[in-house]
């Protein structure tokens, strides 16, 4: 690395150059000092609906709890086996016909069986307790793990971004694919959700609009956001003096509301550069319904989003249980995948065989995904090091869950701060060496450098005899 780059940098940065540069610029410093602790870090949550089967995610030749030991019929929520803690390398085992798409990142991956999260109600979905481990299925009323990362990771225009395949609409009569909606998956804080883009196009549109504006619109975008702020910061400070009490709090955050969205549209601007590099090309696919076509379609988005630095927190949630995967012959819904168990789905699966074929449809998009980020240096790496893909259910390991088994798949890194390449299966809800969802979070959230307490959300006041502090210990490095 040359004297001049480096200098090049160091003026850059103190020549008073726009805030809406930070991701890149810092992006760029760490990869040229290569000052490896010192790169973003990201994640990506996958949140699948009707919870993802655990029976199948065992590698060949190891036990599997799931199944019943002598007729292998598979068993259903809170039924593993009694057994010891499971940590074995992945390199020693071929993985499992789920997760085959994965095999080339065997060693960048780690499946975590049996940890828990009881305590919060909603038999399809846990809502926002899902990723806040507080009872609120409908409700937010703590912050979730996506935005607290989000919050503390991001530099770019967005915290956190989220896209959704469904959830509850703004307004009645529009259709998702059109619209922001509610998955009640992710929230800042108490009453404070975050909405999900339904629409592949206008996720493409509001991110990547530097790619497809020219510099003339978007000065003259920022200029009417500035004036409008003008406008309403002279006008507030007259209203202001005739609020009191809630009506004033409420007023302050509708200013704050119109500031927030001045200040992303700065910062997008700032990164026109990279967002032109980087964005996909806008295709008639962004505007298919077909499942397969939308779920893509955020994949690539949420890809470029991340390379591109506008955010470094994305949620993804690629189907609900109304969702009906017609391109894979079934004409029943997720919802109706669930109940059918060893009976047939409309195109002859068993109900396990169609849920894992549904499954396999998101894992091979993680897959196209963690090859694009293998695919770009950082350091004596790759940007895939310092990112997190998370795979996992708002409904753990069962169609009507419970939480006691809630399986977790991890591709990628957090810049060596975890064990990768594992297969980790705790033993079964109350049993000694027992751990739980909240435990993971702490695992993921240490990693990410944040500071934490011993405990993430509500306790589970059945594990009271149980420690259940802290991160996973077989997890961090």
């Amino acid at each position: 690395m040359t004297y001049k780059r480096r200098q090049f940098l160091r003026d850059l940065s103190l020549g008073g150059s726009s805030l809406a540069m930070a991701p890149f610029l810092h992006s760029l410093r760490v990869h040229a000092e290569g000052d490896e602790a010192a790169f973003p870090k990201r994640f990506v949550f996958v949140v699948k609906s009707s919870g993802i089967d655990k029976f199948n995610l065992v590698p060949d030749g190891l036990t599997n709890h799931f199944v019943d030991e002598k007729s292998g019929q598979k068993l259903g929520n809170r039924s593993r086996r009694e057994g010891a803690l499971v940590d074995v390398a992945l390199t020693k085992h071929k993985l499992p016909e789920k997760l085959a798409a994965l095999e080339k990142f065997k060693d960048q991956m780690t499946i975590i069986q049996s940890l828990s999260g009881v305590g919060f109600r909603g038999n399809h979905t846990k809502g926002f307790g899902t990723l806040s481990l507080h009872d609120s299925e409908n409700v937010a009323i703590a912050p979730t793990l996506d935005c607290l990362l989000g919050q503390y990771l991001s530099t770019g225009p967005y915290p956190m971004y989220g896209m959704a395949m469904n959830g509850r609409l703004l307004e009645p009569g529009w259709k998702p694919e059109d619209s922001y909606c509610y998955p009640n998956l992710s929230a800042y804080g108490a009453a404070k959700p975050v909405a999900y883009q339904g629409s592949p196009r206008k996720a493409f549109l509001e991110l990547f609009s530097a790619a497809v504006e020219s510099p003339q619109q978007l000065k003259k975008k920022i200029a009417l956001n500035g004036n409008l702020m003008d406008f309403l910061g002279k006008d507030a400070r007259r209203v202001e003096k005739q609020l009191s009490g809630d009506d004033k709090e409420r007023f302050a955050q509708y200013l704050e509301s119109f500031d927030a969205l001045r200040k992303i549209e700065e910062k997008k601007a700032g990164l026109t550069d990279q967002v032109r590099k980087h964005a996909p090309k806008l295709t008639d696919r962004y505007d298919s319904t077909a499942p397969s076509a939308r779920i893509e379609s955020h994949f690539e988005i949420a890809s470029a989003a991340l390379i591109a630095g506008l955010t470094n927190v994305i949620t993804l949630r690629p189907d609900t249980l109304g969702v009906k995967y017609s391109e894979l012959g079934l004409s029943n819904s997720v919802h109706a995948l669930g109940h059918l168990q060893e009976n047939k789905a409309s195109n002859g699966w068993t109900g396990h065989q169609a849920r894992m074929e549904v499954e396999k449809l998101h894992l091979k998009q993680i897959a196209k995904m963690a090859k694009k980020f293998a695919g770009i240096p950082e350091g004596n790496g790759s940007m895939l090091d310092n990112t997190m893909i998370v795979y996992m259910s708002c409904s753990s390991g069962d169609h009507h869950c419970a939480g006691h088994d809630w399986p977790f798949i991890l591709l990628g890194g957090m810049g060596s701060k975890l064990r990768m390449g594992r297969y980790l299966e705790y033993p079964k809800y109350g049993a000694e060496g027992h751990r739980t969802t909240g435990n993971l979070y702490l695992s993921l959230m240490q990693a990410a450098g944040m500071k934490t307490g011993a405990t993430f959300g509500q306790p589970d006041a059945n594990l009271k005899h149980l420690n259940v502090t802290g991160p996973l210990a077989e997890l961090m490095a």
